[in-house]
């Protein structure tokens, strides 16, 4: 097996049973915000695309499903991995851009295909991704290969039942707008991020630990910001007050923290053959090259940003103009009015009014009511800002999710009140009736089992109630406080109460001395 990264979360396997193309991404994503890091434009996108056999797209996410990349440089008879995800909007995605020939897998079930065995690893819970996300497990009778990308997985022994992995890509920088979005105080957002930088390390840690794979890759990340006005959002920021580790960074950390695990830089154009016992990449760059990257990173994104001018000048005209406020106010209710009319689980979890600022423009979506209407000057929990232009285009195409647009972005701020609300955020990739109808019926059909185990002198329930993780294995305690790693929940034992979100406690009482 031989493999090359072809930037963010893409690969390139190549085995002597077929060759498979993963989540090729290289245009510009979320209204030009996303690039990938580092540069992997000079690449030869039409022969991965030509070359490979397969095709697998583990999410829509657009730092992932690169449409105009597959329109132009993969070819349309390849055969196409599908995960079993709950919608077939991937599926027609791709379909839409030409391709025909479709491998539909079933959730954690091997199928083979001339000598090579592939897993697909189906997620799709309301958090995970756009109503879905993947892993891709490979085996080529030699190599194991898992690429987790963005997925967390909540079985790692299931998917290790496919084979001892010997290569594995994993996810360990930032991919969401907290903090930097948040109106806050410089000091909270710096100790906001440095805790986001900190369980995204301890989740990426936890999985290797539980993979225990020959060699890591860390992967899917970070993407960068070329556009002036985001460009500071870089890395961990300017003064500490970002999210986004690079590969050195995570590297020079997973050494401290467990410096028998071999691990290994991944760049644009990086080959590694992951069966030799060393496994030494095979870079494109010079040392001083890569150093000009990591230890220059400023200096080598401003080039970067230079020469991507004309393609952030195409992104921006590609907007459609903002709305007058009366025909913006009338399209938003005939659009999401009859959504929330069957979006009870979601509305009642929002549970109060969340304003929109349009520019100008203030909006409420009144989600007790089911209704869209002006700010009547009331006080609301959670306050978006963002720019006419960039909603107008969302409503325009009708994206029905506005976090792979408009929130994965960073062109809007943020304010709430208390904790944070997945509910409303999930409102906001369900803006389809397609979506409503399948996150109300996953919410109807997701219960405490009642199950419960010990954890360091507490008895609590197995399942975490955000999105049931298994907390035998993700959860941490600390004093009175667990927390779930696999998203970074936190809970308040003495009470049961979840301190990252209303509607979500947990049951848990301290182990006492005797017998039941």
């Amino acid at each position: 097996m031989r493999v090359t990264g072809l930037g963010h979360a893409g690969l390139f396997i190549e085995t002597a049973a077929g060759t498979v193309l993963c989540d090729p991404w290289v245009n510009p994503a979320f209204f030009g915000s996303w690039f990938p890091f580092p540069d992997n434009t000079d690449l030869d996108w039409a022969h991965y695309g030509h070359a490979a056999d397969y095709l697998y797209v583990s999410h829509l996410h657009r730092d992932h499903f690169d449409p105009e990349n597959l329109r132009r440089n993969v070819r349309k008879d390849i055969t196409v991995l599908l995960p079993d995800f709950a919608t077939h909007e991937l599926e027609r995605e791709l379909a839409a851009l030409g391709f025909t020939d479709f491998l539909r897998t079933q959730n954690g079930t091997a199928v083979e295909r001339d000598g090579l065995r592939m897993m697909i690893t189906a997620l799709t819970g309301p958090g995970d991704g756009p109503i879905g996300d993947s892993a891709l497990s490979l085996d080529d009778g030699e190599t194991v290969l898992l690429n987790q990308n963005d997925a967390h997985p909540l079985s790692i022994p299931a998917i290790r039942e496919f084979g001892e992995v010997d290569a594995y890509f994993v996810q360990f920088s930032g991919a969401i707008w907290y903090p930097m979005v948040y109106r806050l105080p410089h000091t909270a957002k710096q100790e906001f991020a440095a805790r986001k930088r900190q369980g995204q390390f301890d989740r990426a840690l936890t999985y290797i630990d539980a993979v225990q794979a020959t060699h890591v890759f860390p992967n899917a990340g970070p993407p960068c910001f070329l556009d002036e006005e985001l460009f500071d959002v870089n890395g961990t920021g300017l003064d500490g007050e970002s999210i986004f580790v690079d590969q050195q960074q995570f590297l020079a950390q997973l050494a401290q923290a467990r410096p028998a695990v071999s691990a290994h830089l991944l760049l644009p154009g990086t080959v590694v053959e992951p069966k030799d016992t060393s496994c030494d990449p095979h870079h494109r760059y010079s040392d001083k090259e890569i150093e000009r990257i990591f230890v220059n990173k400023t200096e080598y994104l401003r080039d970067f940003s230079r020469r991507q001018q004309p393609t952030l000048a195409a992104e921006r005209a590609s907007r459609v103009p903002a709305m007058a406020p009366e025909r913006l106010l009338s399209e938003l209710k005939d659009w999401w009015e009859p959504l929330m009319a069957r979006a009870d689980r979601i509305c009642d979890g929002v549970g109060g009014p969340v304003r929109l600022n349009v520019d100008d423009t203030a909006i409420v979506i009144d989600f007790p009511a089911r209704e869209v209407r002006r700010w009547d000057d009331e006080r609301c929990r959670y306050t978006l800002s963002t720019a006419g232009d960039l909603v107008a285009t969302n409503v325009t195409r009708r994206e029905v999710d506005w976090s792979n647009s408009l929130l994965l972005s960073l062109r809007f701020t943020a304010s709430r009140v208390g904790p944070y609300n997945e509910f409303l955020y999930v409102f906001f990739k369900c803006l389809s009736m397609e979506r409503i109808e399948y996150v109300e019926n996953y919410y109807d059909s997701c219960g405490d089992e009642g199950e419960d185990i010990e954890l360091d002198g507490w008895r609590i329930q197995r399942r975490c109630p955000h999105l049931r993780a298994d907390l035998s294995r993700f959860g941490q305690i600390e004093g009175d406080e667990l927390t779930c790693t696999l998203h970074g929940w936190r809970y308040d034992l003495t009470d049961g109460r979840c301190l990252t979100a209303d509607g979500f406690d947990i049951r848990a009482a301290p182990i006492t001395g005797g017998t039941d």
